[in-house]
């Protein structure tokens, strides 16, 4: 048979084409082609045969998801669907990656896995850098926009934060729908422009505008990077790890944000901002080269090469099955991360966390100057340097998560019956992170006096950032591992709330810690931090069940079983095929024999 013909007996399952609830678990492929109303029939010499005949079973294709056809009747689902009215006359023959095939993302080389998951960290780090950068400079830009209303010089942080709550809205779905590359690339061009626009704006409105935009860009990186380490890595312990480096490259563009424009803006305001934009401009080579990620994107270019190759129309990928309209888009794609939120007991609870922690980090940019600049008589430069020890946290944070990794894998490979649980292979990092946010909340509050060192309030940044970092990289992989293929939108929707929280929290901390003081506002957080803690506890009773009572869970579910089937079926089939064949061949033997 020749390549052509090779290539167009494989199809390719979206839902499985990345992640399994275990440790590994191979493509699955479906069955080959189907038309409306009559099938397509390959044969060797390209004439046509019933004996060739090859059909979709039609649950493969027509069947819609069942999380969303409730509410969408006339929708497709975001897996391979099909609808019955919409199938052509001739017959559709669907492609997929075989089993180790090179252009799968996950059969690259560790080099070329880590190449695209490290210029996807450089974007996250220009990303959360910039979210930082006009914290340090807001007394400069106080007096040279003769801006002196507190709260207005909030906005150039906060607003920067709902770029980042509507546009993973956006950016999630669509890098699902159209793949990462470009997804990336159109996002970060908007950061850059935009970063440069800040640097040389003539107003502060015009100002505040142009961080919105610049956050909008931004924000793309944070809510597709989950997704990018899940196209690469369908091993969890693997794509767990790489989710670490990512949630510690957030973790440390915050921290190093401040003291880059405290000290910069000394120069002038908008050197803050140039900062930003020449280091997304370092960031572009990498950029151009970063690979597409997304298998289902990457299996669309190869049906549109095999189309111009063999002149045959009927090639397709399974992402071209879908609905692609705009009522589509907007009620289902866009729509999804939102339901999650709202639907999910497992998202909403997650997020909840997740942003109250979050808050806290922005909250510091208000919070920090009046510990240190007020109470220690800090300049704006060396108060940025406090934020530093967070970064010290996020580093042990990393060996805490290592360590963590290694006695799951030796319980796994030792049998343990804890070991299997879901939730046992992220929540216990969750569960140790939340005393740590405690303690750093009341260890910094009640050290803040002017009789006391002032290394004593910044250390607590240590347990803050142990704590924050251990949070975020065990509840994001705990939902990148319950989501699987709706990663991406479980992760804006992740980014949607922390966001809202990041950019609102902000504009009360000033006055919550003028009227109860450091210590009590520091305090009420800690409380607060306190009844948070029983989330991940939550999740490890409960959290078997809400994934039983989740629709999108038990959509994937019920697709990897019908996969197994399918697969079952299609061994069967090849098994049968073989020992006919080698009864041919002997029977033919034997005939050769008597002949002799």
């Amino acid at each position: 048979m020749s390549d052509d013909l090779q290539e167009l007996e494989k199809t390719y399952s979206r839902e499985q084409q990345r992640l399994g609830n275990e440790l590994e678990l191979p493509t699955t492929p479906h069955t080959l082609v189907r038309g409306r109303s009559r099938v397509s029939r390959l044969s060797r010499a390209g004439e046509h045969s019933q004996s060739d005949c090859i059909q979709l079973n039609e649950e493969d294709v027509d069947t819609p998801i069942e999380i969303e056809k409730d509410e969408y009747k006339d929708s497709a689902s975001p897996a391979c669907t099909w609808s019955h009215d919409s199938l052509p006359e001739t017959a559709k023959k669907i492609i997929r990656f075989d089993d180790g095939d090179p252009s799968q993302p996950n059969n690259w080389n560790r080099s070329q896995k880590w190449f695209a998951i490290f210029v996807a960290m450089m974007t996250v780090m220009n990303s959360t850098i910039s979210s930082g950068l006009a914290a340090g400079a807001t007394d400069p830009i106080s007096e040279f926009f003769d801006e002196t209303d507190e709260y207005r010089l909030i906005l150039p942080t906060s607003i920067y934060l709902v770029g980042y709550v509507l546009g993973p809205l956006v950016w999630g779905p669509i890098s699902e729908s159209y793949g990462r590359k470009w997804t990336m690339i159109i996002s970060f061009a908007i950061f850059t422009i935009f970063s440069i626009a800040s640097a040389v704006s003539p107003t502060f409105a015009a100002l505040v505008v142009f961080r919105f935009l610049v956050g909008i860009g931004g924000s793309a990186a944070i809510s597709v990077v989950g997704g990018i380490c899940a196209d690469v890595y369908h091993d969890p312990k693997k794509r767990g790890r790489a989710m670490a480096f990512f949630m510690a490259s957030t973790t440390f563009g915050p921290v190093l944000g401040p003291p880059i424009s405290g000290y910069i803006s000394t120069v002038s305001w908008n050197w803050a901002f140039w900062v930003g934009a020449i280091i997304a401009g370092a960031n572009w080579p990498l950029l151009v080269f970063f690979p597409e990620t997304y298998a289902p994107v990457i299996l669309k270019k190869r049906a549109r090469r095999l189309r111009k190759e063999t002149s045959d129309a009927s090639i397709i990928a399974p992402i071209e099955l879908e609905k692609t309209d705009l009522g589509h888009i907007i009620t289902v794609v866009l729509t999804r991360p939102l339901r999650m939120l709202l639907f999910e007991p497992l998202v909403m609870f997650t997020c909840l966390y997740l942003s109250f922690a979050y808050a806290i980090f922005y909250i510091f940019f208000q919070s920090y100057p009046i510990t240190f600049v007020d109470i220690y008589g800090m300049t704006a430069g060396q108060e940025g340097l406090t934020f530093l020890p967070i970064g010290v946290g996020a580093i042990i944070a990393a060996f805490i998560y290592l360590t963590w990794d290694s006695i799951l894998e030796r319980a796994q490979r030792l049998a343990k019956p804890w070991s299997r649980s879901e939730e046992m292979r992220r929540l216990p990092l969750a569960c140790i992170a939340g005393p740590f946010f405690v303690l750093s909340m009341f260890w910094a509050g009640w050290t803040a006096r002017k009789d006391i060192h002032w290394i004593a309030p910044c250390l607590a940044g240590i347990p803050f950032g142990i704590g924050y970092l251990c949070l975020f990289m065990a509840l994001l992989n705990y939902l990148v591992d319950a989501y699987e293929v709706f990663a991406a939108s479980a992760m804006a929707a992740a980014s949607f709330s922390r966001s809202t929280f990041g950019a609102v929290l902000p504009f009360a901390a000033k006055p919550m810690y003028r009227a109860l003081g450091v210590q009590w506002a520091c305090s009420l957080l800690g409380f607060v931090s306190l009844a948070m803690c029983l989330i991940p506890f939550g999740f490890l009773k409960w959290g078997t069940t809400m994934r039983e009572k989740s629709k999108f869970c038990q959509y994937l579910l019920e697709r990897k079983r019908k996969e197994a089937e399918e697969n079952e079926r299609a061994t069967a089939g090849r098994n049968r095929r073989d020992e006919a064949a080698a009864g041919k061949i002997a029977v033919l033997g034997e005939k050769a024999l008597e002949g002799a």
